[in-house]
């Protein structure tokens, strides 16, 4: 099948337990509808924008919550459902998807994106689907992003040299575990061996260990670690 085509093949989206029993999740919408189902979706958005009723940030997560249950592709609907997301709320203005990975923050919290979808898809065939449980998700997503924004522009404009700005970062605003690749993406102009050099500096004190070495190392800052 050419990429970017509709499904040819009624799917199901289901959970595999370890010991290789599935469990459906949903029933999307079958093949031979899909196409009139998406056209349809995308009119119904963009009456619902220009009628200029409801807050742009729902109408987004509703449009992506009859995606995913449309599941109109064979494969890579979620990134697609991704992808569209960080499109839509920039083009209402709301950019952070430029600054933070929606997508990684997502993923981080995967079990909580499952259960919000799942609870937001009962009854959506005929009408009575609950789509609070998932615009609950989806809204509590874009607003943790603009948090982390908020902290990295702080970290930023915090005085002082780049090693102390580092320090500042990881005692302050970095996650309780994190890696120096989160430290570099907060803290851009921030070279490596400046980084690595506070995070020698915090360990020898006590206030960060290392766990694991070389690239997939994780650093954890301890209990004993205070702010400054």
């Amino acid at each position: 099948m050419p990429g970017g085509a509709f499904k040819t093949q009624d799917n199901l989206v289901v959970d595999r337990s370890p010991d290789g029993s599935t469990t459906v999740r949903f029933k999307p919408v079958p093949a031979a509808s899909t196409p009139f189902a998406v056209d349809d979706l995308i009119e119904r958005y963009e009456h619902a924008v220009a009628a200029g009723e409801h807050h742009l940030v729902l109408l987004s997560g509703l449009f992506i919550l009859d995606i995913l249950v449309t599941h109109p592709f064979e494969d890579g609907n979620g990134r697609v459902a991704r992808l569209l997301t960080s499109a839509m709320l920039s083009e209402h203005g709301y950019t952070v998807g430029r600054y933070v990975s929606l997508e990684q923050s997502i993923a981080e919290s995967d079990d909580a994106y499952y259960q919000a979808l799942l609870d937001s898809t009962h009854g959506w065939h005929d009408g009575a689907a609950d789509p609070w449980p998932w615009l609950g998700y989806f809204t509590s997503v874009i607003a943790g992003a603009y948090a982390v924004f908020a902290d990295r522009a702080a970290a930023a404009q915090t005085p002082g040299t780049k090693q102390q700005r580092v320090r500042e970062h990881i005692l302050r605003h970095a996650s309780a575990t994190f890696r120096l690749a989160d430290i570099r993406t907060a803290l851009p102009g921030v070279s490596d061996p400046t980084i690595r050099l506070a995070l020698e500096q915090l360990r020898n004190e006590g206030r960060v260990r290392a766990d694991g070495t070389g690239r997939s190392a994780t650093w954890t800052r301890t209990n004993t670690a205070t702010f400054e």
